[in-house]
């Protein structure tokens, strides 16, 4: 199927033929027909295989041309990236148009986003809070909003943002399209669709919670993080060569040290970016990283879902996440618009469990391969042996209530050998 078949106009199409699409990716030509139609749609479909685009090209085809001050369109997302990242896809979409496409997120003072609202503005792309904190301000009037789309639902429920889309949902009108897009779809998903979605088509381009075909799965059994420090740099030393790096960290703190030392290391620019990070900064590393000036950078989740860039050959879960859900999403940044990827996730002893989890949700094993004969394997410190005990205990608890863990077990033994002690020390007085 080509474009021309899914009744774009040709403003879209010189679009579409600028950014580089050449064909509509399965989500796109199953997603377009239907939303150009008017119907309430819920889109699921890895990430990289155009689910943007899907939800995009048709609303703004449907907005045409830019009319009046007061927003159309709203689509509603988790993350300044993904703000970000779907405002620079509608810009590029509606290059051929007079449409007024407008992101607003948080991180920065409302004033220069509110005064852009109040020039007129046809599609709003938002964070919840920002949308309600910009409406508050009363720059805009809400009633000629006909179209929302939540992306990444699931996401918006992971970081408590229901209450914010209760209230979005009393402040626009209650006639209008809703589109929600993700690339899982749980439970809790599927009661929010049940309350803002009425008869919806389901289209569903892959099974839920696939990773892409084109991203290759390996792991790594690595003893502690100085360990898996010393495997990323061996492997950037052997591997990375021109290619761009995105590395993975569970914790702010993980993040910050990893890049640190790679920057340390490595000539090339390295950058992290989590939410400690100011935005202009986190602005900044993903630009730089887009456009090549960066080649490797390290991330909290805050950015699994925010990342386009086809160029990224290689994702490294320094940690392996605790949602399983998130690797999809982590792993998504790799191998988009069908090019080839590798993802490898660094696994201490006490991550087996999440791990397993992991290939549970997707269906698939990751491959293991085994580390350099000349890798330099460091004694766990005491500290982090301890953090991963407990977490072995946390996991063990989960599957076993009556489990006591390692540390009790511990406790019962110097409690019974203090008791020993004791005895034979009154014997001897006796």
């Amino acid at each position: 199927m080509s474009f021309e078949e899914l009744k774009l106009t040709r403003q879209f199409l010189n679009a579409i033929e600028e950014a580089g699409y050449e064909n509509p990716t399965p989500i796109q030509a199953m997603a377009i027909p239907p939303l150009r139609s008017g119907q309430d749609v819920i889109g699921i479909a890895q990430t990289g295989t155009g689910k943007t685009a899907a939800f995009l090209l048709p609303l703004l085809q449907t907005l045409k041309y830019a009319q009046g001050d007061a927003p159309r369109a709203l689509i509603l997302a988790p993350t300044k990236e993904l703000v970000l990242q779907i405002h620079h896809e509608a810009m590029q979409f509606a290059s051929y148009t007079d449409l007024r496409c407008i992101p607003l997120y948080g991180g920065v003072g409302p004033k220069a986003q509110a005064q852009a609202v109040k020039t007129g503005v046809d599609l709003l792309i938002a964070t919840p809070g920002r949308f309600i904190e910009i409406y508050h301000m009363g720059i805009f009037e809400p009633k000629k909003i006909k179209h929302l789309v939540l992306d990444e639902a699931d996401r918006m429920m992971d970081m408590g943002f229901m209450p914010q889309l209760r209230q979005i949902q009393e402040i626009i009108p209650s006639k209008r399209q809703n589109v929600l897009f993700s690339a899982t779809f749980p439970h809790r998903v599927e009661r929010l669709a049940d309350e803002f979605l009425l008869w919806p088509t389901r289209i569903e381009a892959s099974p839920e919670s696939t990773p892409v075909e084109t991203v290759e799965q390996f792991r790594v059994s690595l003893a502690n993080q100085r360990t898996k420090l010393s495997f990323i740099e061996w492997l950037i030393r052997e591997r990375l060569m021109e290619k761009r790096l995105l590395i993975f960290a569970r914790k702010k703190d993980d993040a910050e040290n990893v890049a640190r030392y790679l920057q340390r290391t490595f000539e090339f620019e390295v950058r992290s970016i989590h939410s400690n990070k100011g935005q202009n900064a986190r602005i900044n590393a993903m630009d730089d990283f887009r456009s090549g000036a960066v080649q490797v950078l390290v991330s909290t989740d805050i950015a699994s879902r925010g990342i386009d860039v086809p160029e990224t050959e290689m994702v490294i879960n320094f940690s392996v996440p605790r949602d399983p859900h998130d690797y999809v999403h982590r792993i998504g940044r790799t191998g988009r618009a069908f090019r080839h990827g590798e993802a490898i996730t660094l696994e201490d002893p006490s991550e087996r469990y999440a791990r397993e989890r992991i290939e549970s949700l997707t269906g698939q094993l990751m491959k293991e391969i085994t580390p350099p004969s000349t890798l330099k394997e460091v004694v766990t410190p005491k500290e982090e042996k301890q953090l991963q005990a407990r977490e072995i205990d946390r996991e063990m608890k989960k599957r076993d209530p009556l489990y006591q863990g390692a540390f009790h077990e511990r406790k019962k033994k110097s409690k019974s050998s203090s008791k020993k002690s004791s005895k034979k020390s009154s014997g001897k007085k006796r």
